[in-house]
């Protein structure tokens, strides 16, 4: 019962952040990265851009078009390869 006591504590504490009661003790923010900018300083296609990222060429129009945006693991990709662009090179590799 010890999880579920814990599991319902952190349920309780999340409602109260949203409702405004309490403030999260920390908060995560990555910025948004300009794919089609990474894209052209790299002179690569949004073809290879994809296949590196293994992702479709549909994502990355859409991440280029702010129609979505990256999230997750592809966000963190994309933030190593903007401070590091030969961090491309080395996905594209593979």
């Amino acid at each position: 019962m010890h999880f579920f006591d814990e599991l319902k504590t952190s349920l309780e504490e999340a409602v109260d952040i949203k409702n405004g009661v309490k403030a999260p003790a920390n908060v995560t923010r990555y910025e948004i990265a300009d794919v089609k900018a990474i894209r052209e300083q790299l002179k690569v296609s949004q073809s290879e851009m994809a296949k590196a990222l293994g992702t479709s060429v549909d994502t990355i129009k859409s991440w280029e078009s702010k129609r979505r945006n990256p999230t997750g693991l592809a966000a963190k990709v994309l933030a190593t390869i903007q401070a590091n662009p030969d961090f491309f090179r080395e996905l594209a590799a593979h």
